[in-house]
């Protein structure tokens, strides 16, 4: 009798965990679906992920095509300089396409006048090729800032949802606080994860243009000394 009773308690324990597994698979629901629960609010965020890595792709070539400095291409350019043939120089600086022989090209034609205003010819056309090659990076910015907003308002819009629901139903179970606010904290957290990606890009790439300019300044010195003698 006791060997029934363990075998039927061996029986029922074994199918109940079955139906447990069983359970929890049929509760399991793919990344997408999990991700559309989000609400209407992630298609914004979304369309910000999808202009935040177009942007940092974009400017990322963009900047290696223009900001690389040829160390060759300089040792050519100073050794015009140093013979006097200006012209020879400017033919060597329009068979390349970079911000830095664009900014040399507008330097060139001041040649000649004091060397304070040369200096300041550089500086100006370097702030116009700065200007000129950060179009746009500003944007990486805004996305920023206003991709985790926009997550974290839908956020607070679903808890107001949640809360206006308890209020009609008067029923506060665990369950369905649970289950929307987990669904509504999709929408933070892919505001977040495209805010980080966004900024990173956008620091990342900053960073490029600070080196660049560092670098030209440092070339600059060069420049004048050959000019000065």
């Amino acid at each position: 009798m006791l060997a029934n009773i363990l075998l039927v308690a061996q029986h029922l324990a074994t199918a109940s965990s079955q139906e447990i597994v069983e359970t929890t698979k049929g509760a399991e629901i793919s990344f997408l679906s999990l991700l559309l629960k989000g609400g209407y609010i992630l298609f914004p965020i979304l369309i910000l992920s999808f202009i935040s890595i177009y942007l940092i792709v974009k400017k990322s070539f963009e900047l290696n095509e223009n900001l690389k400095i040829n160390k060759s291409m300089l040792d050519v350019f100073y050794s015009y300089l140093r013979k006097g043939d200006l012209e020879a120089a400017t033919m060597h600086l329009k068979s390349q396409h970079t911000s830095f022989t664009r900014i040399y090209l507008k330097v060139l034609g001041k040649i000649g006048r004091p060397i304070k205003e040369i200096e300041n010819a550089i500086e100006s056309a370097s702030s116009i090729e700065i200007t000129r090659i950060t179009k746009g990076l500003g944007y990486l910015g805004l996305i920023a800032g206003i991709a985790p907003m926009l997550g974290f308002i839908g956020t607070i819009s679903g808890i107001i949802k949640i809360f206006y629901n308890i209020s009609l139903t008067d029923n506060i179970s665990i369950g369905i606080i649970s289950g929307g606010l987990y669904e509504k904290m999709i929408s933070s957290g892919s505001g977040l994860i495209v805010g980080v990606i966004a900024f990173t890009g956008y620091h990342m790439l900053n960073m490029r243009i600070t080196r660049f300019i560092a670098e030209v300044e440092e070339e600059s010195f060069e420049f004048l000394d050959i000019l000065s003698k």
